[in-house]
């Protein structure tokens, strides 16, 4: 397996490994969006934040990104963690190293906190955040209606920095030095 920054090219790959989720309530979307409004959301998180994806032979089997949990400014050092796998790899532990490797490069962007918001029930991503160290901080009673039922929302949390008073603005993973990227990659995917 290898993992690497996302490309725009990879549009196709990456609404096909979503629209396995689409008909899920993982997701809340009814409908799988576009290659152009994909294209687009692909574009703006990863002008920040880490964008990931993992493929193996050129096939691409998943992907994970950080992205903003709220657009005021005091919001800025908080992001929430996704990530998406085919169905075959799911089990296997790569959604754990993902989530790893996300939150070694945000920790070196200056991020503080990372949120994981799962949609209830999900037995696997709830134990996948506990298994590293998040915390459940609430529950959001019928934050969605999707397959004919409300579904609740659980709101993970995990400091990942220490909050120092004036914190540095985080910085965009492009301007990360390429060696700490590569080590925060290879730490989890040698």
């Amino acid at each position: 397996m290898k993992l690497r920054f996302v490309s725009v090219t990879d549009v196709p790959a990456l609404l096909s490994v979503y629209s396995c989720y689409i008909p899920t309530t993982v997701t809340f979307e009814y409908a799988l969006p576009g290659v152009e409004e994909f294209t687009k959301r692909v574009a703006s998180i990863s002008q920040t934040y880490p964008y990931l994806v993992l493929e193996e032979t050129s096939t691409v089997l998943g992907y994970a990104y950080a992205h903003p949990i709220a657009e005021r400014a005091a919001y800025g050092w908080g992001v929430e963690l996704s990530v998406y796998l085919h169905p075959d790899i799911v089990g296997q532990g790569f959604g754990k190293k993902l989530y790893q490797t996300l939150i070694d490069l945000l920790r070196l962007q200056g991020v503080r906190t990372v949120y994981g918001l799962v949609a209830s029930p999900n037995p696997g991503s709830e134990g996948l955040h506990r298994s590293l160290g998040f915390r459940l901080m609430g529950v959001q009673q019928n934050a969605g209606y999707k397959n004919g039922r409300w579904v609740d929302l659980l709101w993970f949390e995990k400091p990942i920095a220490p909050y120092v008073l004036n914190p540095t603005p985080v910085v965009p993973v492009g301007t990360l030095p390429p060696e700490q990227v590569q080590a925060a990659i290879l730490a989890h995917f040698p």
